[in-house]
């Protein structure tokens, strides 16, 4: 992740912690993910046919339908202003949310600087902080280690 992004991730799943509850991606390509990736997970999720009742992405010029069963992804652009904010290293994919764990991101996560990006995936955070890094995120850096 990007450094900000990082030290808010972090901070966030340790005050996530004292309070009972784990934060953790959905797996390692849930955090940063580079072109390649993106492009190989967007291929597995995603077909040119079209899917009745099913989303799509456009990439490429064409359309591209969400197979059955998978989670919807971005396409993978490399352009800066229209990428997955996992390529720029400022989302995450948060493992288990919803119930307790999705209440807790909710109730807090923008006092880390994360919000909730696509409000139709409950497990999507990006960091929106940019360089104004959040109180809490300073006091857990500045914390020895």
């Amino acid at each position: 992740m990007e450094l900000c992004a990082a030290d808010a991730w972090d901070a966030m799943v340790a005050a996530a912690a004292a309070d009972g509850v784990v934060l953790k991606p959905t797996s390692l390509g849930d955090q940063f993910r580079s072109i390649d990736q993106q492009k190989a997970s967007f291929l597995q999720r995603y077909q040119k046919e079209p899917i009745t009742n099913s989303s799509s992405r456009t990439w490429n010029r064409q359309k591209w339908w969400l197979k059955k069963g998978f989670a919807p992804l971005a396409a993978p652009n490399d352009d800066p202003k229209n990428c997955s904010r996992h390529m720029l290293g400022l989302a995450v994919d948060v493992a288990n949310a919803n119930g307790k764990i999705l209440k807790w991101l909710l109730d807090n996560e923008d006092k880390f600087g994360f919000s909730h990006e696509v409000q139709s995936e409950p497990w999507h955070i990006r960091y929106v902080a940019g360089d104004t890094i959040p109180q809490l995120v300073k006091d857990f850096v500045e914390q020895p280690k």
